[in-house]
């Protein structure tokens, strides 16, 4: 396991990134705070949030609470109405169930969290104080939060107070899939936390002392203690959660992958063994650029949506008769109509994105969809490099988004985004810029859009030629403002040797087509 620890600015990033994209709001901001608990200013659209090395555990488990913390807090942008202060009973206890009516909404979105939301309660338990060190009518506050949420309490209670706060915590999950079940919001449950308050015998403004105590090394939680949580949370959650694993939520492998990257960004080395200062790639290296911009999630979820099937193993694939007629691929001269059938995606690509000049007044939706397309090899798990190609300073440049070997993550959507549609279509010096990484990788295909001529063609037939001489299958699409337009782009591509050209009119049609193209391999 690894001990570098983050930094607090590549932390920011990854922060702002998952909030604004799981809340579904752009204009939140993050704030790394070391003089408060974590908690979410809704009319300032602003989360603060502890600094990850309050939290116990490696490097990695810190991250993992760390970014557990960061999805209630956009649950709570997403779903809560108003956020009490959590300095009195009535604030606390509304706040509770809140936590747990944000989390039932939230997972039927994000159900890839329910791994990481036992782990986060596993060491919640072990921050939440023994009750007999809590004095005062605030102890049957932390009783109901510990038992309401954890489904035990640690310590012991007298029979009559354990007997309260039972009946505290089954009317509290009673009002809460009533809320579920409706739609109420968190206006509806504040007027229900008068019944609990009664049933626990407390008044409104009780104080309740800070809710986790100071977490520092004196804390230690062992991979035994640990273990004994995730099996006791994930039994007493289950109905709530879903079965889970507890061995694989010790482990966490969804998150390392993504924990790798952030600790690559840290080390500002993200070019190791890609020798980019030698051939002639650059990586795009502004961290302040809003990725999120360039996120459809209609047209991701739509796309993920219609290659489900892909995923098992079926595909889309062209045929001379059918039920559904696509006129680009019939104006090629290709088998008009497309079925489904069987086929397993093995193939390895590598897409070079044209950012010539002429896409300037449709980059958006060009990034857009070239985003789009990523998110949904990422999902089919299909091995893919992204590169893409303009003009700085009067200089081609040649940019790496995401090499085969790295996951797709914020980090490439980062890179994409901030490049500027500039220049002309140079496309064999950029080729020569790639051979050498091709040379090496040697994927099946090699995949370039572009929507205009390139400069020399008669250079670029030259390096097609070389490429296919190493085995790469070379395809083209172009893009144009309509059908006429687009096929005649990808006519002339065809005439410089590349095995496959197709047509894209309609910039959301651009994942499409690629996805046809790994299809037919």
């Amino acid at each position: 396991m690894q001990t570098l620890s983050l930094r607090n600015d590549t932390l920011i990033d990854i922060a702002t990134f998952l909030v604004r994209r799981w809340s579904g709001k752009e204009n939140v901001t993050i704030e790394i705070s070391n003089k408060t608990e974590t908690r979410t200013r809704l009319h300032e659209n602003r989360v603060i949030i502890t600094p990850i090395d309050r939290y116990n555990g490696s490097n990695f488990q810190k991250y993992r609470q760390f970014r557990t913390s960061l999805w209630y807090e956009a649950m709570r942008i997403k779903f809560c109405k108003k956020i009490l202060s959590s300095d009195h009973a009535f604030g606390f206890i509304l706040n509770t169930i809140e936590t747990r009516r944000i989390e039932l909404l939230g997972r039927k979105v994000w159900q890839g969290m329910d791994e990481e939301l036992i782990f986060n309660y596993s060491y919640m338990w072990s921050y939440r104080p023994i009750l007999s060190s809590v004095y005062g009518k605030a102890r049957m506050v932390e009783a109901f939060y510990q038992y309401f949420l954890i489904g035990d309490i640690k310590g012991e209670l007298q029979p009559s107070h354990f007997e309260k706060v039972s009946r505290a915590a089954e009317y509290a999950k009673k009002i809460l899939d009533n809320a579920i079940e409706k739609n109420y919001d968190t206006e509806w449950l504040e007027t229900k936390i008068p019944e609990i308050l009664r049933i626990l015998d407390l008044d409104a403004l009780i104080t309740v002392p800070l809710s986790v105590p100071k977490r520092g090394p004196g804390l230690a939680v062992t991979e035994q203690d640990l273990v004994k949580a995730l099996s006791k949370i994930s039994k007493h959650r289950e109905n709530d959660l879903g079965k889970v694993e507890p061995k694989s939520a010790l482990e966490g492998k969804e998150i390392f992958d993504e924990y790798n990257v952030l600790l690559d960004e840290n080390r500002k080395n993200e070019n190791i063994g890609l020798g980019t200062d030698i051939i002639g790639i650059r990586i795009p290296s502004e961290t302040s650029v809003d990725e999120t911009k360039i996120y459809d999630l209609d047209l991701i979820s739509n796309l993920k949506a219609k290659f489900r099937e892909w995923k098992t193993g079926w595909k889309e694939q062209h045929v001379i008769a059918g039920d559904e007629f696509d006129a680009e691929t019939y104006i090629e001269g290709n088998q008009p109509f497309f079925t489904d059938v069987k086929k397993t995606i093995k193939t390895r690509i590598v897409i070079l994105l044209d950012h010539s000049s002429s896409i300037s007044a449709d980059q958006l939706e060009y990034k857009k969809a070239t985003l789009a397309l990523c998110e949904v090899l990422s999902y089919l798990k299909v091995k893919f490099a992204v590169y893409a190609f303009n003009t700085e300073q009067k200089q081609v440049v040649c940019w790496l988004i995401k090499p085969e070997n790295m996951k797709w993550n914020y980090v490439a959507a980062k890179r994409l985004a901030q490049i500027i549609a500039n220049g002309g279509t140079p496309l064999a010096e950029v080729y020569d810029k790639m051979y050498p990484i091709l040379r090496s990788k040697k994927p099946d295909i090699f995949l370039t859009l572009s929507d205009g001529e390139p400069s020399d063609p008669n250079a670029v037939r030259s390096m097609v030629k070389s490429f296919k001489q190493l085995g790469i299958k070379m395809v083209a699409i172009g893009v144009g403002p309509d059908t006429t337009r687009a096929t005649i782009i990808a006519s002339n591509l065809k005439y410089l040797g590349y095995e496959r050209t197709l047509a894209v009119s309609r910039i959301n049609d651009i994942p499409k087509r690629v996805l046809s193209v790994l299809g037919g391999n």
